[in-house]
């Protein structure tokens, strides 16, 4: 790929925090990062002067980025963790496995300890993290010990051990840091029920736990000992902002794919996570172009074949948001909550991302495409029987009841075509009255189209409610058309939009891109009615002004009229401009007057 390529990625990238990785020409990963903003900091190493030979030598050989997103800075910093040790690429720091991110362990055994390791061994014990900031963990295991007396000794306290009085009490007890299980001092199901809790506690779930810490720094200042309080404050603040769980790493997940699907008229994207280990260490969005009307549900599932084939992936367990048929032996989940349906919201995600950079893509390199795909998106978003290449919207302007006019703007694939918009001084009707006003300027405007053998648009939009539908769609019937052009009305307040004949509005989403091109039709006419508006009640007000000045007669204003194009430039206009058009004597009234 080029550098024009390069540009084209970067422009797509996402104002978000996540990872990106750098590949060369022959598809080889160079480089992996973090980032807080993964468009500004990619776009740094292109535009930014490197004093490090190694790094000028890196984006020299940069041909293709690749970017997975997510939640938050700490989940970025361990997914990069992850990805550099498994892929270990040529422009990265080595990171030994011994300098691993710590975490919490519940150990799997009779009266569990609770400790911090930087191992994983896989006995059944649980395992909390990774927390990227060793005060955390130290805050977190001072607030259990303080809170829950358990055991530091590694003895095996079986029943038959403890009864047979092999173990003695040691300091601790003497302490009261332990209750002393080892002498069948404390019931194993009290000691359970305090794990409970303390698991609760690396969830988050410490309400209780902060409040007793509160009253204790009261209790602490109320009595002076401010040192005292000042520490236990440090350890809340430490637990108000921390954040217990990690959507990228979680040791239950383990060797499992994980595939989400986005899909529009055209296109689906399939993104493919695969976790090993309890680890992300590959993501992959797959595009499919559509052939026919396929749905989500066949898609996926040729998907989930083709990439699991691709990556030679031998999980037996798969994470799909619907239910799916695969190849036998594969144990086909759906998360409903959860770390699990975290992790597929992540895929998801990733989906949704990579399809609007396409599109980004698609508007700058293939105009054409992105065209095809919104006119399409539209016919099925408005129910409509052709694609709206041509759209035209209609408002009215009557502000104060005062010079009552209407706009018409056309949209031709989904863009303004100024050229072709049309104002209409209303005629016919008396005062302000939306809906007459509404039924002259419909009729007025395909009236003449059908004079002048004009086509016609696929879809009319009118600024209103039923009222103004009704009064639209009278026209339509006088000219014969009814029927023949859909005609859609759209209400300000909650942007329903009305069809004829049928009394209930339908709803579209409100990130949808149908309704935001609908948005933009009806905004367009409103500023376009209103600027026509506004010039001409500045006209009429400059009109009688300046015929009111003895010397200044019709063909004067005319000739202003037609040289400065709108009422406010001659008011700004200046003596010299002035002279130019009307002379020396006219211009020196002129400027008098607007001084």
């Amino acid at each position: 790929m080029d550098e024009a390529s390069i540009k084209l990625q970067i422009s797509t990238l996402p104002n978000l925090p996540g990872v990106y990785q750098y590949y060369d020409k022959d598809d080889k990963l160079l480089y992996v990062g973090k980032a807080k903003n993964l468009k500004k900091r990619v776009a740094s190493y292109f535009t930014k002067q490197h004093d490090n030979a190694r790094t000028r030598l890196l984006v020299k050989r940069i041909k293709r980025v690749k970017h997975i997103v997510v939640a938050t800075e700490t989940d970025a910093l361990l997914l990069e963790n992850n990805l550099i040790k498994k892929y270990q690429p040529k422009y990265n720091v080595m990171l030994k496995d011994d300098k691993t991110y710590p975490w919490l362990c519940i150990k799997k055994e009779r009266f569990p300890r609770v400790f911090s390791t930087r191992k994983l061994i896989k006995d059944g014990s649980e395992y909390f993290g990774p927390y990227t900031n060793m005060r955390t963990v130290h805050t977190l295991l001072d607030l259990i010990k303080g809170l829950y007396p358990l055991r530091t000794c590694n003895y095996h306290l079986s029943e038959e051990k403890i009864k047979a009085g092999k173990y003695k009490v040691c300091l601790e007890y003497h302490l009261g840091n332990c209750l002393g299980p080892c002498e069948d001092k404390y019931s194993e199901e009290a000691y359970n029920e305090n794990i409970e809790a303390i698991r609760n506690i690396i969830k988050g779930n410490f309400k209780e736990s902060l409040q007793g810490f509160k009253k204790q720094m009261k209790e602490h200042a109320k009595a002076l000992h401010f040192e005292d309080a000042q520490r236990i404050k440090e350890k809340i603040d430490v637990l108000e902002n921390y954040q217990a769980k990690s959507t990228v790493v979680n040791p239950k997940i383990n060797n499992v794919d994980v595939f989400s699907i986005i899909s529009d008229e055209s296109y689906a994207y399939v993104n493919y996570l695969q976790i090993s280990f309890g680890s992300i260490i590959r993501s992959h969005t797959l595009e499919i172009k559509k052939k026919l009307d396929e749905k989500d549900k066949e898609l996926l599932e040729l998907a989930v074949i083709e990439l699991r084939q691709r990556f030679h992936s031998i999980c037996k367990e798969i994470y799909v948001p619907f239910p799916i048929q695969t190849e036998e032996g594969i144990k086909v989940h759906v998360p409903k909550l959860g770390d699990k349906k975290k992790i597929l919201e992540l895929s998801t995600r990733n989906a949704k991302y990579f399809r609007m950079e396409r599109f980004k893509q698609a508007k700058i390199v293939d105009p054409d495409r992105h065209e095809k795909r919104i006119m399409a998106q539209m016919k099925k978003d408005l129910r409509l029987s052709e694609e709206p290449r041509h759209i035209e919207c209609f408002d009215n302007s009557n502000i104060q009841g005062s010079h009552p006019v209407a706009a018409c703007v056309v949209f031709r694939n989904g863009k303004p075509s100024k050229k072709e918009y049309r104002k209409f001084n209303i005629k016919t009707v008396e005062g302000p009255d939306d809906y007459a006003s509404m039924e002259e300027v419909v009729y007025r405007r395909y009236k003449r189209l059908q004079e002048e053998k004009q086509p016609l648009p696929q879809l009319i939009i009118i600024d209103g409610g039923k009222g103004q539908l009704s009064s639209a769609l009278k026209s339509l019937e006088k000219l014969d058309l009814r029927g023949k052009i859909a005609v859609v009305g759209i209400a300000k307040r909650l942007e329903e939009l009305f069809y004829p004949d049928d009394p209930i509005p339908l709803y579209l989403d409100k990130k949808s891109e149908t309704l935001k091109i609908i948005q933009q039709l009806r905004n367009e006419a409103h500023r376009f009615g209103i600027s026509f508006h506004r010039d001409k009640r500045s006209k009429e007000a400059l009109d009688s002004a300046l015929e009111s000045i003895p010397g200044i007669g019709e063909k004067t204003v005319v000739a202003l009229l037609k040289h400065f194009k709108s009422a406010k430039r001659v008011r700004e206009a200046g003596f010299d401009e002035l002279e130019k058009v009307v002379g020396a004597s006219r211009a020196k009234k002129i400027v008098t007057l607007f001084q």
